[in-house]
């Protein structure tokens, strides 16, 4: 009795301890189906149109004129590994210069591009010059004439 309590204690503590090791899924975003998308008619409806409905986009451009940005993705988290974006969906309407639907596009992960993050630094001329320098550098550079012609 006390040996088939063990194996059954055993066998949960291991069917638990795999189960903590299977794969989760988690989805973020939303991209909204195919039969709403039926409803919205590039060239007739408008960014209120679409808005009432598909609903409001998860990204719009940042021109008056840009589209709207529908985002979905799919994430795989592994155990103590950094979490893997397994598939993306990206559906884009844009606008023409009156707010009037010109094209809505789907993109899918593979469309996409990686682009690296540069740090950019704007180097001065004055680099060298000290703060003193700098605070009284103008002093003598202006003349009466100068002040005169204001």
């Amino acid at each position: 009795m006390v040996s088939r309590v063990r194996i059954a204690l055993l066998a949960g503590t291991a069917a638990l301890g795999l189960s903590a090791c299977s794969a989760q899924y988690q989805t973020h975003g939303y991209v909204p189906r195919e039969d709403d998308l039926q409803q919205i008619v590039p060239g007739i409806d408008t960014r209120a149109t679409v808005e009432d409905v598909i609903g409001v986009p998860s990204a719009s451009g940042v021109r008056d004129a840009g589209g709207y940005y529908y985002i979905e993705s799919q994430v795989r988290s592994f155990a103590w590994q950094e979490p893997e974006v397994i598939d993306r969906e990206v559906l884009a309407i844009t606008f023409d210069g009156q707010g009037v639907v010109n094209n809505i596009s789907r993109y899918g992960l593979e469309d996409g591009n990686v682009v690296p993050i540069t740090r950019r630094i704007t180097r001065t001329n004055d680099g060298e010059m000290g703060f003193i320098r700098k605070l009284f550098g103008n002093i003598g550079g202006l003349t009466l004439g100068d002040l005169d012609q204001q």
